[in-house]
């Protein structure tokens, strides 16, 4: 598998924006179809600000080829997801879902990733 970018950040609202561009140019790399960039960007965001909501400070964001297209992988890194899932979370793991070829989310060691796949 080829690695495309891996970025490590703080979870601020105002990095929001910088993710969004690296992530949409990381899907033009990657030959998705402008709607599927569109796509892997609103899910790489939620994402973003589920980990947020649920206390934690930093986020790792990893973007690698794959056979279905790129699967990216959101990982909190700082901070806990000790907090209880709220409405607006269950919201935003539903449109990962809807949005996504795949979603998959765990916890271990205190933190909580995302991984989901889009076609290509």
């Amino acid at each position: 598998m080829k690695e495309y970018l891996c970025l490590s950040l703080p979870l601020r609202r105002e990095m929001m924006t910088t993710v969004r561009l690296a992530t949409g140019g990381v899907c033009a790399v990657a030959g998705l179809s402008y709607d599927g960039g569109e796509d892997c960007k609103v899910c790489v965001t939620e994402s973003l600000l589920l980990l947020m909501r649920r206390g934690f400070t930093a986020a790792d964001v990893h973007f690698t080829a794959c056979d279905r297209g790129i699967d990216v992988r959101v990982q909190g890194t700082e901070g806990s997801a000790d907090l209880a899932l709220t409405d607006e979370d269950e919201i935003a793991l539903a449109l990962l879902n809807a949005l996504a070829e795949s979603v998959s989310t765990r916890e271990a060691e205190g933190c909580i990733s995302f991984v989901f796949g889009s076609q290509a």
